[in-house]
């Protein structure tokens, strides 16, 4: 961008005359359209866009990164809005490319178990087009968001531990680049030794590289079985410890997730659960009958040597969804819970055999401080989350949860883990990305500034503006 006010004010101007020609109302420069596209779901300060493209194929959007690469102006992607550490923030201003209204379903091979779809559909509008077909896409961040949002921040979720995260899932995309150049990474095939791994290079790039309009995803066949259960435990030790042997004995979970009595309580309150108000592991199982029979004997077994249990099991479908809704409503549940304050929503990850060290230690960190943070978790894979509270009128809390994040993301580090498990960097975590890779960032700071010299595209996201 112009560093002159007058002429980055100037450049906008031009870019936003020119991009009008072609979208007409599709561009918007009402302020709370702006508004709108300029702030993600937690306490991240936002900071508005000039102007929202709502776009409707790739090559509108090629036309506006041209525009707007010739005038300097920043390019924003945006998605669902879903974000958790202010990946759709325009600090500088520019240009938000609003991404839903390209929301097709563009090819189903079920065959070779894949599909290609445009970025603004989304993991539930996904999962039923291909229901009738058999298929599944298994990454579930909880909330329904879009799957070029999921590529962009390397969005991981309740079915990790088995399947992987977006970047397991991601056979290639296409892709916009800063100069306006059109790019497809990769064919179909499952595995290609062929070149530098682009795909991999752009899934997590947080829009910081090129604006990603096209993805070809892999596909599961649903399981004959599914059981799902929720398992109460003494402490919130004998549950991470119950996960985690469960995973070192082979036992093949497909989801496994840890909720803490503060969560139940919220739980119970909102979805009318009924559950007892303890530290609880939502488990499930996928196979045949048979196998996810010998799964559940084999996790009980591992439980109740624990204490954990009585075990609750629900196998039918309606069932199922409610318990999991539960849990995915709990950032819903908990803010419910608690009126008048602002939600912040944090994570980490550290490796498995220290998850329960580091659960513990940020247990103790938030009531040695006074603050309220229920914890739950992906803990088959290491991940936790903090959902914190926060009265930002209140200077000596905001003080307070801010130390209480750097300590957090600190302690993961340390315990060779990383201060962000599925959130993303965006601009909330910049600060710690030298703690954790170190050297490392300098290179990454080197392919920003090679592919996108001018820094348009999504400035101050990972690297500072």
């Amino acid at each position: 961008m112009p560093a002159n006010p007058a002429e980055r004010r100037n450049s906008v101007q031009q870019a936003i005359a020119e991009i009008a020609e072609f979208m007409g109302d599709r561009l918007s420069t009402s302020q709370a359209v702006r508004d709108q596209h300029g702030k993600d779901t937690t306490w991240n300060p936002g900071h508005s866009p000039d102007a929202v493209a709502f776009v409707n194929n790739t090559e509108e959007v090629q036309k506006i990164v041209r525009i707007c690469n010739r005038y300097e102006v920043p390019v924003i992607p945006h998605g669902t809005g879903t974000s958790l550490e202010g990946h759709i923030t325009a600090p500088f201003g520019g240009i938000t490319i609003d991404l839903m209204n390209m929301n097709q379903v563009l090819e189903v091979n079920t065959m070779d178990f894949d599909v290609r779809v445009q970025p603004g559909v989304t993991r539930k509008q996904l999962n039923e087009y291909i229901r009738d077909q058999g298929l599944f896409f298994p990454i579930d961040p909880g909330a329904d968001a879009s799957l070029g949002g999921m590529t962009a921040t390397r969005a991981s979720g309740t079915n990790a531990v088995r399947y992987g995260t977006m970047r397991d899932n991601v056979l290639s995309l296409t892709a916009v680049m800063p100069d306006g150049e059109i790019v497809r990474t990769a064919r179909r095939a499952k595995k290609s030794s062929a070149g530098y791994d682009l795909t991999r290079l752009m899934v997590g790039s947080e829009g910081t590289l090129s604006v990603i309009t096209e993805i070809c995803l892999k596909l599961y066949g649903i399981p004959e079985s599914i059981a799902a259960g929720v398992c109460p435990f003494p402490s919130i030790e004998a549950a991470c410890t119950a996960a985690i042997t469960a995973i070192q004995s082979g036992i093949p979970i497909a989801r496994v997730e840890l909720v803490d009595e503060e969560n139940l309580k919220a739980f119970n309150a909102y979805s009318k659960l009924g559950l007892a108000e303890k530290p609880t592991l939502f488990v499930e199982f996928h196979g045949t009958k048979a196998y996810t029979r010998e799964q559940v004997e084999q996790f009980d077994e591992i439980a109740s040597e624990l204490g954990g249990g009585p075990f609750e099991w629900a196998t039918k479908e309606e069932d199922r969804n409610k318990l999991w809704q539960a849990r995915h409503d709990g950032w819903w549940a908990i803010k419910a819970a608690m009126p008048g304050k602002e939600a912040l929503g944090t994570d980490v990850c550290v490796p498995i055999s220290r998850l329960a060290e580091c659960v513990e230690e940020t247990r103790k960190d938030l009531e040695d401080n006074g603050l309220y943070g229920p914890i739950l978790g992906h803990v088959g894979d290491g991940n936790f989350h903090v959902v914190l509270f926060c009265n930002r009128n209140d200077p000596e809390e905001v003080k307070k949860t801010e130390e209480f994040l750097y300590r957090l993301a600190m302690r993961a580090i340390a315990m060779d883990g990383t201060c962000t498990g599925e959130h993303g960097i965006g601009s909330g975590k910049r600060k710690f990305l030298e703690a954790e890779h170190g050297p490392a960032v300098a290179v990454m700071r080197t392919i920003k500034q090679a592919i996108d010299p001018k820094n348009i595209m999504n400035p101050g996201k990972i690297f500072p503006g």
